[in-house]
């Protein structure tokens, strides 16, 4: 069964079970193969995969172009997206003191909040606490316990804007969103603790003034979806065995292939999130397609704009069929003890199936919260699956190709694999 402790115990493949057709399907995956779709994705030319960027379409046909390539029939399905947070210039940030002057560096020390008002040019003035009496045209340093009454504040008093508290990843960074909370009226910025910490003992000793901007606004766009539709075992065009119990299982393998997009001035590449979870399904599609021959009505979606809020798997969820049984891959990057692995709509057939795939494989899975587009396919009353093997430098400069673990890779495509596999042989209600 599924561990639900902190620390899983890996399950180790049990030989007995193994099946010959499911072992020699799994040695066709290749981490060579993988390995060169992160890095086609997560290169400088798709710009970071945003939703409605050049990027992001380039991204999509390339993928579409793959997928034809397995003979699968692809059809690109476009929607809108509304209120994607773009930054259009570096933001600016510094301060002085009577001892010092100091710029400081983005998202290295301070990064955009999303629910900051746009403040396109530089503006430079006295930087006082939060319950100061005079708050107008000034710059506000919130508490680290209350950034919100701060915001209430200066909103109310006529300020420039909040500096507040923002944490960094185990590498110094801070990481990028592009999808967030309503915007205040007022700037809002994330700076790093200890520079947070130094400001308050300056301004408790002397007067400081800063000098800020925050090129961010909010814009809309147009994401598009890429499904493939390769069927096995049976011809497409047969609707009467396709819809027969002979015809099998209905599965669609998903991951969101967008990113936050580059910085202005600094690379994103994305290669973890998700670049890692497209080349292991594509990878499985690969094999499933050469290697399965008992029924499957097997789909493969790759979902656009996961990153602002999962519109892409929204707009495709109310199409799907009913009874399809849905598997998400959101990361593949960096896998530990155990594959995170969370169940929503009528999904305890598929998550039974699920977790006998992991015994066969040897890929220890274990109860964890998968907030990625599963959770869209679940509200629409499908069996989904969400799944993620780790995220190192997650939506940082350093989430790169260079980071990808061959073996989570090849753990993903296995388990994804097997499950297909598996539920190709399993009686159909």
């Amino acid at each position: 069964m599924i561990s639900r402790s902190s620390a899983p115990t890996p399950v180790q493949p049990d030989p007995t079970v193994r099946e010959p057709g499911l072992a020699k399907a799994l040695e066709r995956l290749s981490a060579d193969r993988m390995l060169a779709t992160v890095r086609e994705l997560a290169a400088d030319g798709y710009a970071g995969r945003r939703v409605g960027t050049p990027g992001g379409r380039a991204a999509a046909f390339w993928l579409a172009e793959q997928l034809g390539g397995l003979g699968a029939q692809v059809r690109l399905d476009a929607f809108d997206v509304a209120e994607v947070r773009e930054l259009y210039r570096t933001p600016i940030l510094g301060w002085s003191t009577d001892a010092a002057v100091r710029a400081l560096e983005h998202r290295r020390d301070f990064v955009e909040h999303l629910a900051s008002a746009e403040v396109p040019e530089p503006r430079s003035a006295p930087l006082v606490g939060a319950e100061a009496a005079d708050l107008g045209g000034r710059w506000v340093l919130a508490s680290a316990e209350d950034w919100t009454q701060a915001c209430g504040r200066a909103e109310a008093g006529g300020a420039l804007g909040v500096l507040m508290v923002r944490g960094t990843d185990a590498e110094g960074w801070m990481s990028k969103m592009i999808a967030g909370p309503a915007r205040r009226a007022v700037a809002v910025i994330g700076l790093r603790p200890d520079l947070h910490r130094h400001l308050v003992g300056a301004l408790s000793t002397g007067q400081v003034n800063v000098t800020a901007s925050m090129p961010l606004r909010s814009v809309g766009a147009q994401g598009v979806n890429v499904h493939g539709h390769l069927p096995i075992g049976w011809d497409a065009a047969d609707e009467t065995m396709a819809r027969g119990p002979e015809g099998g299982p209905r599965v669609l393998l998903s991951a969101h292939f967008d990113g936050v997009g580059d910085d202005p001035d600094r690379r994103l590449p994305a290669a973890a999130d998700n670049a890692s979870g497209v080349a292991a399904v594509l990878e499985a599609a690969r094999v499933l397609r050469a290697s399965l021959r008992a029924p499957v009505d097997l789909s493969v979606s790759f979902l656009d704009a996961e990153e602002t809020g999962a519109w892409g798997s929204a707009h495709h969820a109310p199409a799907v069929a009913p009874g399809t049984q849905v598997i998400n891959l959101d990361g593949a990057a960096q896998l530990h003890q155990a594959a995170a692995v969370e169940a929503g709509g009528p999904a305890h057939g598929l998550l039974s199936v699920l977790d006998q795939a992991g015994r066969r494989t040897g890929v220890a899975l274990r109860a964890g919260a998968m907030a990625s587009d599963n959770r869209r396919y679940a509200a629409a009353g499908l069996a989904a699956i969400g799944i993620g093997m780790g995220m190192p430098g997650y939506q940082t400069p350093a989430e790169t190709p260079e980071r990808i673990e061959p073996d989570t890779l090849l753990a993903a495509a296995r388990l994804l694999v097997a499950t297909v596999w598996l539920l190709a042989g399993s009686p159909q209600t």
